[in-house]
């Protein structure tokens, strides 16, 4: 598909506990990457859409993900910051904080990042481009 867009790459594959990571290595990254990752999540999608006409049925529960040049792996590791320092704020001052709009992966990660926090809850709230991720304490 690269070959295709005329984008010289490297890819690296990585084995994670949910599957195969693709991490392309490109100097066209700002390009496939888009605004705020946007492109990678279209791309993401295309490709598995690709995969699983290509294998049908066989490729059932195959899972894998695309990273470019690690925009994803930074994202991920920005976020789980993010949800650590505001569960701080809410063991601190007792009060739950609305984080900024998140899309459902983004959101999943500070849910998942939380889980193990007996004394924060955290619950998603709002509608489409508006939903966003509140963390409460748990009293």
């Amino acid at each position: 598909m690269l070959n295709k867009l005329t984008i010289s790459a490297f890819v690296e594959v990585l084995e994670t506990s949910d599957g195969p990571q693709f991490v392309i290595k490109t100097r066209e990254g700002g390009l496939l990457i888009g605004e705020n990752g946007k492109n990678l999540i279209s791309f993401n999608h295309i490709v598995k859409k690709i995969t699983s006409r290509k294998f049908g049925a066989e490729g059932d529960g195959f899972s894998f993900s695309l990273d470019i040049n690690n925009y994803q792996t930074k994202k991920i590791e920005n976020l789980r910051n993010v949800a650590r320092i505001n569960a701080q704020r809410v063991r601190y001052f007792k009060k739950e904080i609305a984080l900024q709009p998140m899309n459902p992966f983004e959101r999943r990660i500070i849910h998942v990042t939380l889980e193990d926090c007996p004394d924060i809850i955290t619950e998603s709230k709002g509608a489409d481009l508006q939903r966003q991720v509140i963390i409460k304490p748990y009293l």
